[in-house]
């Protein structure tokens, strides 16, 4: 059985750093996410995400002290990390050990992020048939599909400071410009933040505390090989005027803005 590899769009601040401290990781082969209710972290009668109607063959069990290609994010109070690690979402105590499985099974998670009050996380998940926007409570009691349909491609989900609203990029499929939209958490009701070139791409968005600014990277064009640089290079939206100003242009592009929690710095690739 293959799976497509995960790919990491943003980390946080502190985020981006933990990878590092992965090395002491040790991933359960045995926890349940998308198992039946009772699993770990919830009650008799907790929800647990509706897993793809696909029956899987068989198992495969592994112990892992390293992984890569991960995206992670830190929770609010500092405590703990979430990532995704081969298309299911962990959680790891900020001083390492033991990672927990949250979600399993053959749908693929991943991009996970922790919303302002650390009790839900946002996700891309294709258990509906497609990549959708999916929100878990940590306390396993529910588990929202945000977005509908299957033909378009979601990357990058984040919340906005609020804790009602976020911020994902969206695609038409393979090789379509994404494009910046806010999305009710509870209700879906999409609406675009930018739409203008139709050919810039706009991904990783990184909200600041105040919410009025958003951050994301921009370029035009598809991937490629030998690709030319720069390729993409830094944005700042402003949700009041609905204008966006280019705040990079270094040779070397610029990716993956994660803006600190004063919204005194920001870090990118």
């Amino acid at each position: 059985m293959s799976r497509r590899a995960a790919v990491s769009h943003r980390g946080r601040l502190t985020g981006a750093l933990l990878g590092l401290a992965l090395s002491t990781l040790l991933v359960p082969a045995g926890a349940h996410a998308q198992g039946p209710p009772g699993a770990p972290g919830g009650g008799p009668g907790a929800r647990r995400p509706t897993p793809l109607p696909l029956a899987a063959p068989r198992k495969a069990a592994f112990t892992a002290t390293e992984a890569t290609w991960m995206s992670v994010d830190v929770s609010p109070d500092g405590r703990q990390i979430v990532f995704d690690l081969l298309g299911d979402l962990y959680l790891l105590p900020i001083e390492g050990g033991r990672a927990k499985r949250i979600t399993e099974g053959m749908a693929f998670d991943a991009q996970p992020r922790f919303s302002p009050d650390g009790e839900r996380i946002v996700f891309v998940s294709d258990r509906s048939g497609g990549d959708n926007v999916w929100t878990l409570r940590l306390d396993f009691t529910d588990t929202t599909q945000v977005t509908q349909g299957n033909n378009a491609s979601y990357i990058s989900p984040e919340w906005m400071p609020d804790g009602r609203h976020l911020v994902v990029s969206r695609g038409g499929g393979l090789g379509g410009a994404a494009k910046l939209v806010l999305l009710d958490a509870e209700r879906n009701a999409p609406m675009p933040l930018i739409t203008a070139p139709a050919q810039l791409k706009t991904l990783g968005a990184a909200p600041e505390p105040n919410g009025r600014y958003i951050w994301y990277a921009g370029g035009l064009g598809d991937w490629q090989y030998n690709a030319l640089f720069p390729r993409y290079q830094l944005f700042r939206y402003d949700r009041e005027t609905g204008q966006s100003s280019a705040m990079t242009s270094r040779y070397g592009s610029g990716m993956r803005p994660a803006v600190s929690p004063d919204g005194e710095w920001l870090v990118y690739g």
